[in-house]
């Protein structure tokens, strides 16, 4: 009974030795050559066993509307960010632009070479050094208005550094004395005035160079000469 169920359930194989071929079933091996005629009639437009298949309808040729030829060439010319050009045998061919980004006067040998030459830079070189001037140093001017001794002056008329002790001082409270006297000036330029003033830097009324050095309140005259150097 199993045997005779499967039986039934079972498709028919194509006859292959017949020729014969199921519609259903798909194409055989041995029936190939037929099939390939028919399908050839198929797309030569011939009747075959599926009927007639359209052959495609042939390329006309037409003129373009002319307001669509106008849009597709403004298009394009918004794409490509340039002037749209008719393409007309009566436009001249379009220019070539080349270097459009450009390149100064001064890197470009050619308009270097064209505006002047190795012997005109060398002219030009003796006409710069012929102006050239060399300024001397003088004297310094007498501040105006004031009776005040010159400490720039005093700077660069004395040689000895700080510390070097060139005139005699008394050490009866000498520290006292100079914390007092220089704490009451605001820098130790206008120190060094008030001593140069008051007799120094032979005299030191004030206590203010105990080392005798002749620099009052820590003033370092190094700064003037070497502006002077």
């Amino acid at each position: 009974m199993a045997a005779l169920a499967l039986t039934a359930c079972t498709t028919s194989v194509p006859d292959s030795a017949a020729g014969v071929v199921d519609p259903g079933q798909g194409v055989g091996f041995n029936n190939y050559d037929t099939y390939r005629a028919e399908r050839e009639a198929q797309l030569n437009g011939t009747t075959g066993q599926s009927g007639v298949i359209t052959p495609p309808a042939a390329v006309q040729s037409g003129t373009l509307d002319p307001q669509d030829a106008a849009a597709a060439r403004q298009a394009a010319a918004l794409n490509s960010g340039q002037a749209p050009i008719d393409a007309s045998p009566s436009n001249p061919a379009p220019q070539i632009v080349e270097n459009s980004a450009g390149i100064s006067g001064e890197n470009d040998f050619n308009a270097v070479s064209a505006q002047r030459d190795i012997a005109a830079d060398a002219a030009l070189i003796q006409q710069n050094r012929a102006q050239y001037q060399v300024i001397q140093p003088t004297d310094l001017p007498t501040r105006p208005g004031t009776n005040r001794p010159n400490i720039v002056e005093y700077a660069l008329r004395t040689t000895n550094p700080v510390g070097t002790t060139l005139y005699k001082r008394s050490s009866l409270r000498a520290e006292t004395r100079y914390q007092n006297s220089c704490g009451s000036f605001a820098s130790p330029d206008l120190a060094q005035e008030e001593f140069l003033a008051l007799g120094g830097p032979e005299k030191d009324r004030k206590g203010m160079d105990p080392d005798g050095d002749g620099y009052a309140c820590g003033w370092n005259p190094a700064p003037f000469r070497a502006a002077k150097g």
